[in-house]
């Protein structure tokens, strides 16, 4: 369940208490929540103090995140601040284990299940059900329930350490390619060191599905 927190604000310059007139709470409050850049899949909850009383604000209420879940909300004309706790959920389309799988062993189809989660409370590294779990093998034992991610379960080792393959890079709509050779295993989407045979330099990229690795 979620805790309201008591939204500290940081007045300047201090303003009399017998103000007549308030910042509408709502308007804070859509300002806070605006602050997060929520998209369709994502749920955001500002988090109020009912009894807060601020300075009626003479200009647009400026908002921006500072951190994960807190929003600042600021008012130029007449001058205050406020920090709002967030409550974020962001949700995805994950795989779920619908049995144990031990330590290396192959993740078929038959022992996950897609299912909708809350991926702003789960470790970072969700490996999301639109990205194939086929010929992936567990690192190590994941109970029934679990919720996949990429550093769970390996996907097949496209190249190995010692394996030549062509390095790409591109910039501009214009692509260019070295032979390199690899000093890691790694899989399709991971990153692995290289070595460029044409200048001796070290160069780590990601690894696509044509077996090139694409350096940024």
């Amino acid at each position: 369940m979620f805790r309201w927190i008591i939204a500290v604000a940081m007045v300047v310059p201090f303003f009399a208490q017998g103000a007549e007139s308030f910042h509408p709470l709502e308007a804070i409050r859509q300002a806070a929540e605006s602050a997060a850049a929520a998209g369709p899949d994502t749920d955001v909850e500002a988090a109020l103090d009912p009894g807060l009383r601020l300075p009626v604000c003479r200009a647009p209420l400026e908002s921006a995140m500072r951190g994960s879940a807190t929003a600042e909300v600021a008012c130029p004309d007449p001058g205050w601040r406020l920090y709002v706790p967030l409550r974020v959920q962001r949700f995805e389309t994950v795989w779920v284990l619908r049995r144990p799988v031990g330590a290396g062993e192959a993740i078929t189809p038959d022992a996950v299940a897609m299912e909708r989660r809350d991926v702003a409370r789960l470790p970072a590294g969700v490996l999301p059900a639109s990205r194939s779990v086929a010929g992936r093998v567990a690192r190590r034992a994941l109970p029934a329930g679990s919720v996949l991610l990429q550093q769970d379960a390996q996907s097949p080792r496209l190249v190995r350490r010692g394996d030549p393959v062509v390095l790409l890079a591109r910039r501009g709509g214009i692509e260019v390619r070295a032979s390199g050779r690899a000093l890691g295993s790694a899989g399709v989407d991971e990153l692995v060191s290289v070595e460029n045979q044409g200048s001796r330099r070290v160069v780590q990229g990601r690894l696509l599905p044509s077996g090139e690795v694409l350096v940024q």
